[in-house]
């Protein structure tokens, strides 16, 4: 399993306001292209984001499932990327500090032939893209959090 983490100068509600917009997913998923739906009761267990894997014109259509979920805390998905593969991946939102997140994004292969690479060059290819993505979350976050705030009387 790979883990990477970033500490985002916003509070974890902030942060899993980005992560409960399905439409964002594009935004910071690393690879995500393209969202075509987002099931209403996204991030209920079991809902989906039907998004494309990849450049144009050679993207891949597939689907991103909600495993578990915890609100404002954690978010546990099945992200699709076929025929590459499938991987768990799992982002944990911990207080850090005031006003600030820890966010921990594990992830590991779960089934396809990318499941027979071995261990470190699967964490070769998966941690620089998964910190590409904190760092795209971080932007989002913090970018909606202060447009936010700002908005308020």
């Amino acid at each position: 399993m790979t883990e990477v983490s970033r500490v985002i100068d916003v509070p974890p509600e902030a942060v899993f306001a980005v992560l409960a917009d399905g439409w964002l997913y594009a935004g910071w998923v690393v690879g995500s292209s393209h969202i075509r739906d987002v099931d209403e009761n996204w991030p209920a267990i079991g809902s989906r984001i039907h998004h494309s894997v990849g450049p144009w014109p050679v993207h891949i259509q597939d689907k991103t499932v909600v495993t578990a979920v915890e609100p404002g805390l954690s978010l546990s998905l099945q992200a699709r990327g076929w025929p590459l593969g499938e991987a768990a991946v799992g982002l944990t939102l911990v207080p850090h500090g005031e006003g600030k997140t820890e966010v921990r994004m594990t992830e590991h292969i779960v089934g396809g032939p990318a499941k027979v690479l071995p261990a470190a060059l699967q964490t070769l290819l998966i941690k620089p893209r998964n910190t590409e993505s904190l760092a795209r979350l971080a932007d989002l976050a913090t970018g909606k959090h202060t447009r936010t705030k700002n908005a308020q009387p």
